[in-house]
């Protein structure tokens, strides 16, 4: 028999999963400077998180992250690194300029409104980075309330990676393209292509009933292997 994949992990754990752009979202609380954190996404395949539409903002506004309080300033706020960038173009009277997508790379994407100037700027700092700010309370969270911060780049700040979606196989482990696994879930015996970073081509492995056992439980880690509930 053939399985739908739409229940199967598609992130590592820790990540979130927008299926909106088949992409992996994961807040990461050690406070960073801005090129740090840029450093950091690379490291895991990702990038500090752009948006495409006002969809995925709120998708985001809206995660419960598994954050510590002790992280932040104001326990009812947090900000986070993202991937924009303010370049300042005017600093006659008050400040002017625009947003940039720091990667250029990123396809369509979504630039902030103008933003909140940071407390730690500096005079001569022309280029400034962008921290998106969210609310802890669940009220104000699925209003989607949030704010943009233009700050210092070399502030230290939680911040936000992003990454495609990827296979991930029932032990936790990444899955490469092409490659036959077993998919995160409740079925240890589906068997699946990886393609484009999702489950095809599943088949599940058909166990013999134990032998001597009206009622078992299936393994859930491992296939064909069952406890016996009989008393």
């Amino acid at each position: 028999p053939f399985y739908s994949s739409c229940f199967l992990g598609k992130c590592p754990t820790g990540w979130h999963h927008y299926e909106g752009t088949a992409s992996c979202y994961r807040v990461y609380l050690n406070g960073e400077n801005y090129w740090d954190a840029v450093q950091t996404c690379q490291r895991v395949n990702g990038s500090l998180a752009t948006f495409t539409a006002d969809q995925e903002l709120r998708f985001i506004l809206a995660q419960e992250w598994d954050l510590e309080e002790k992280t932040f300033v104001r326990k009812d706020q947090r900000r986070f690194w993202v991937g924009y960038q303010y370049v300042i173009t005017n600093r006659n009277h008050s400040l002017e300029g625009h947003w940039e997508v720091a990667y250029k790379g990123s396809s369509e994407v979504f630039l902030p409104p103008d933003p909140i100037f940071g407390t730690a700027m500096s005079e001569n700092e022309n280029v400034l980075c962008a921290q998106l700010q969210c609310f802890h309370f669940p009220t104000l969270r699925h209003h989607g309330l949030h704010s943009w911060y233009a700050e210092n780049c070399y502030e230290k700040s939680s911040f936000l990676c992003k990454r495609s979606q990827t296979c991930v196989d029932i032990k936790d482990n990444i899955v490469d393209e092409g490659y036959y696994f077993t998919p995160k879930g409740n079925d240890p015996c589906l068997s699946c292509t990886c393609h484009n970073g999702e489950p095809e081509m599943c088949v599940a492995a058909l166990c013999e009933r134990p032998q001597g056992c009206q009622q078992y439980r299936k393994d859930p880690k491992e296939c064909c292997k069952f406890t016996c509930l009989d008393t």
